[in-house]
């Protein structure tokens, strides 16, 4: 596996697999990979001839009162672990190559509407940052197929959208949520656990799944909220939001819609803020 820090010597091994007429996929990341970041290579190694992982630690996706400053980096370790995976390329710039002229003075990309609600409210400008960075790494890789995580379903959405508006010809696949065996998702966060948090943080999944069997049973959706607010309470954790949506657009469904939902919750704690989902049709 080669692996670059600079745009040009990216261009240039994107450039060479060009001419030879290979099918170019990618995987964005932020680092610190788990086994979840590695099924997402393999499925693109699935769809394509060459593959391309990045890892950047994005600095304008986060706030100020944010973790950039302690975001867990392991670049040697990830390094290790994409070359297992058959990963043929790492792109690990700095901020200076992928902000020239600094990161508060970057042209931004702005996904309306979608943006507007949820983690997006909660995160004013976190989406500007990764629509903006994910369209900084497009342009740089080129893929033919670029593969997000459904963990992050909101910024599925977003760069789905963003692909289609920018006329980008781009595939987005998404890829399942892995978990560990008590149902927490993975995430680069979850480091920020202690054992006895870990143990305690399978309520969310847990609860997914119970809004999934009560809205099945034909519970009102606030009803479904509500006992879900109480139930992550109840296990020490501090909720943002525990809400049913419509999977397509993440708008507010009617009393009366039963399909196309998803079930996505966040919640704090200890240090780390967790997010998760779960698509609501049988």
């Amino acid at each position: 596996m080669e692996s670059f820090a600079t745009a040009a010597d990216l261009r240039a091994r994107v450039a060479a697999w060009r001419r030879d007429g290979a099918r170019i996929g990618f995987v964005p990341t932020m680092g610190n990979l788990h086994a979840g970041h590695f099924s997402l290579v393999a499925l693109a190694r699935a769809r394509a001839d060459k593959v391309v992982a990045s890892v950047f630690v994005n600095p304008t996706q986060f706030g100020p009162n944010e973790d950039f400053a302690s975001y867990p980096r392991t670049l040697d370790a990830d390094r290790a672990g994409l070359a297992a995976y058959d990963c043929d390329v790492l792109f690990a710039p700095d901020v200076r190559t992928m902000y020239p002229f600094g990161a508060g003075e970057s042209v931004r990309v702005d996904v309306p509407q979608i943006t507007q609600t949820l983690e997006g409210k909660l995160r004013p400008g976190h989406f500007a940052g990764v629509a903006t960075v994910v369209t900084k790494l497009f342009n740089l890789v080129q893929p033919d197929v670029a593969v997000f995580g459904q963990k992050d379903f909101q910024q599925l959405l977003v760069v789905r959208r963003l692909t289609e508006d920018l006329c980008l010809p781009i595939e987005i696949v998404a890829a399942p949520t892995w978990r560990e065996s008590n149902g927490l998702a993975m995430s680069s966060r979850n480091r920020y656990l202690s054992g006895e948090q870990r143990d305690r943080a399978a309520v969310i999944h847990r609860t997914l799944c119970a809004m999934r069997e009560r809205l099945h049973l034909g519970r009102a959706h606030a009803d479904i909220e509500a006992d879900a607010l109480v139930e992550l309470e109840a296990a020490g954790c501090v909720p943002d939001y525990a809400v049913i949506r419509r999977a397509a657009d993440l708008a507010v469904p009617t009393a009366a819609e039963r399909r196309g939902l998803i079930a996505l919750i966040a919640t704090r704690l200890g240090r780390a803020r967790l997010i998760d989902n779960l698509p609501l049709d049988p």
